[in-house]
């Protein structure tokens, strides 16, 4: 197994992800987080010098900037970092704030002997090969006072979802990884307990959780399309902390500080 890159997959990501109500949801989680997080980083509100590893289409990225952090976007993908750069190209600047763009993956990043206040690395590790180790190279990118927001593709959420549709087969054969080029279900969905370990074996003490998605790719069809797309919003952010609830979320969401 090698790392899968996002190169020509932009507009399908786009498309399948931030075009409809998954992205949203994903969306309003993070960022929710995100700013009761930061105050632990940043009391007075101060800017931070962040991160975003595997930044993607910049989504994040442009949330951080707006609230006058500095950040390096990064990622592997030429076409994905075209199109953050594309998103970013027209936020404001305010004094002392800096925005960086560099075409490498999370592996090559500490190298170059940088460290951050935070580092987001949301939906990456599951596509790579040595997720583990990519846990180390996340504890070296932070200072000892720094954070990571770690969200990754939960294995167990995907196990229910073929549960709910009744694929035993595809579990007993255990087909969970995506297939074909196109596919944005990961090659390595990630075994919450395994990823717990890795975090630890890593030098990081796992403060919060919250789910992603915890009920809505679980909704059954005319429901799913009927549903008011506010009212999802909220209910997802109300449940994503529910400790009935959390586990389920497609994605989990992790605040680690360095232990």
């Amino acid at each position: 197994m090698t790392d899968r890159y996002f190169d020509q997959l932009g507009t399908h990501f786009a498309r399948k992800i931030y075009a409809g109500p998954k992205g949203a949801i994903r969306l309003a989680v993070l960022t929710r987080d995100l700013q009761e997080w930061l105050a632990e980083l940043a009391p007075e509100g101060q800017a931070l010098r962040v991160l975003d590893a595997g930044a993607g289409l910049g989504h994040i990225s442009e949330w951080l900037l707006q609230r006058g952090h500095s950040v390096t976007v990064s990622d592997p993908a030429e076409e994905m970092l075209d199109a953050a750069r594309e998103r970013l190209a027209s936020q404001p600047l305010q004094p002392g704030q800096s925005l960086q763009f560099l075409q490498l993956p999370l592996q090559q990043l500490p190298a170059r002997g940088e460290r951050y206040d935070l580092v987001i690395c949301h939906a990456v590790l599951e596509w790579l090969a040595d997720p583990a180790s990519a846990l180390l190279c996340l504890r070296q990118l932070i200072n000892d006072a720094g954070a990571v927001s770690l969200a990754f593709y939960n294995r167990d959420a995907l196990i229910y979802k073929n549960l709910i549709k009744g694929q035993f087969r595809k579990l007993q054969r255990n087909q969970l990884a995506g297939e074909g080029k196109r596919s944005l279900t990961p090659q390595q969905p990630l075994d919450p307990r395994e990823v717990y370990s890795w975090i630890a074996a890593a030098g990081f003490d796992r403060r919060e959780q919250t789910g992603v998605r915890v009920f809505h790719d679980y909704m059954h069809e005319p429901f799913k399309g009927e549903a008011d797309a506010q009212q999802v919003i909220e209910q997802e952010l109300l449940y994503s902390r529910h400790p009935a609830y959390r586990h389920l979320g497609r994605y989990l969401h992790c605040w680690l500080r360095a232990d």
